[in-house]
């Protein structure tokens, strides 16, 4: 079935090149040019990904993104002229899956948002089997099917990327990840020392299900070499 992408770009001359792009790799492409449209068409229709600028008028990147994050994890890409570190790091705290800073290069676009698309329908770490929906570790639960995590009965409200992070450690527990291993998992592409991506991710999941995020009893850190589940 094709795929259905919301691109939110308010220079028309950029939307079109990006939508004339995706098209051609057989998306369907709906578009927004800025951030109350975007919201409004998130509302009506399905989509499988969205790629969102920052700055756009009437409501900003950033804040489309928190409100979409308060009711989906559907996969969200950044793209932006702002490519500062703190940028960088702000949109993958509130929830983007990945950020591309402009000018775009459309090969690398295409790839990250077929990627993007991959792991949100298709992920499972390489070398693991077929597992229940269900999994536990001490007080956490994951549900595959509904894409929802449980910390003592209470829902927790994770990002695409914090899921399937956490997915991939408690689907291994007790295996240690290098940073190295956790970004070929999960963002799908080769690593160049991308720690703050990292470490951006690790500190906002262990907030949203440690009790302590600064002694952590679920997710450890295995000093110089990286983190695992449990003890």
């Amino acid at each position: 079935m094709q795929k259905r992408i919301l691109l939110v770009e308010d220079d028309r001359e950029i939307s079109e090149l990006i939508t004339d792009i995706l098209r051609q790799e057989s998306f369907e492409v709906f578009t927004a040019f800025d951030g109350e449209e975007a919201l409004s068409l998130f509302h009506k229709e399905d989509f499988d990904l969205i790629l969102l600028d920052l700055m756009l008028p009437q409501l900003s990147g950033m804040d489309v993104l928190k409100r979409i994050r308060e009711e989906s994890l559907m996969p969200v890409l950044i793209i932006s002229a702002k490519d500062s570190d703190l940028d960088k790091a702000l949109g993958l705290g509130f929830g983007a899956d990945d950020y591309i800073s402009k000018p775009i290069s459309m090969i690398e676009l295409t790839a990250r948002v077929h990627a993007a698309i991959r792991r949100a329908t298709q992920y499972r770490p390489a070398g693991t089997s077929a597992i229940s929906h269900n999994i536990h570790f001490k007080e956490l639960s994951l549900d595959l099917h509904t894409f929802s995590v449980q910390m003592k009965d209470k829902v927790v409200q994770l990002t695409s990327k914090e899921f399937h992070i956490l997915k991939l450690f408690m689907t291994n527990q007790n295996r240690v990840f290098t940073k190295e291993q956790i970004y070929h998992f999960i963002w799908e592409d080769d690593y160049y020392g991308n720690e703050n991506v990292i470490n951006v991710h690790i500190r906002r999941l262990r907030e949203k299900i440690e009790e302590n995020p600064s002694h952590p009893k679920y997710i450890r850190t295995i000093w110089g070499i990286g983190y695992k589940l449990g003890e």
